[in-house]
């Protein structure tokens, strides 16, 4: 299969995100993603979560994917499972991580499961900032 180039993004608020991050990089990593490059830390308020939430840590992570996008998604949704994001979590609430597939390889598409590019990542600056980070003036 052709390996794709991927930007995901990374983030959390409650308990210790960072080494969550670091988890999730590793637990990518044995999946068969592999990291090119990471941003730095972006620390943003809570928008949109309950009331008192704490401030997000966010990252953005360039990589490469060998399998589908679907693939991508069921392993990265069971990193965030691994690392204590209960299955059913409820939208627009605190957690303890979150990876979204920002882009794969240019793919578009429309699923109920999946949509590429991320549908509101230019609205983000939480995607934004570290994106640009990354890019190397791609974006």
């Amino acid at each position: 299969m052709e390996e794709k180039s991927v930007i995901l993004s990374i983030g959390g608020n409650i308990g210790d995100v960072p080494s969550s991050f670091n988890e999730a990089l590793r637990l990518l990593d044995e999946a068969g993603f592999r990291v090119e490059r990471a941003s730095s830390a972006y620390r943003n308020p809570a928008v949109g979560c309950e009331d008192g939430a704490p401030d997000f840590f966010n990252w953005a992570v360039k990589g490469h994917w060998d399998g589908t996008p679907e693939a991508l998604l069921a392993v990265t949704q069971s990193i965030e499972v691994a690392l204590g994001r209960p299955k059913d979590h409820p939208h627009w609430h605190s957690r303890t991580l979150d990876i979204d597939i920002i882009f794969c390889n240019g793919e578009e598409r429309s699923t109920p499961e999946l949509t590429l590019p991320h549908p509101r990542w230019r609205e983000r600056s939480f995607v934004l900032i570290p994106l640009r980070e990354i890019s190397d003036g791609e974006i």
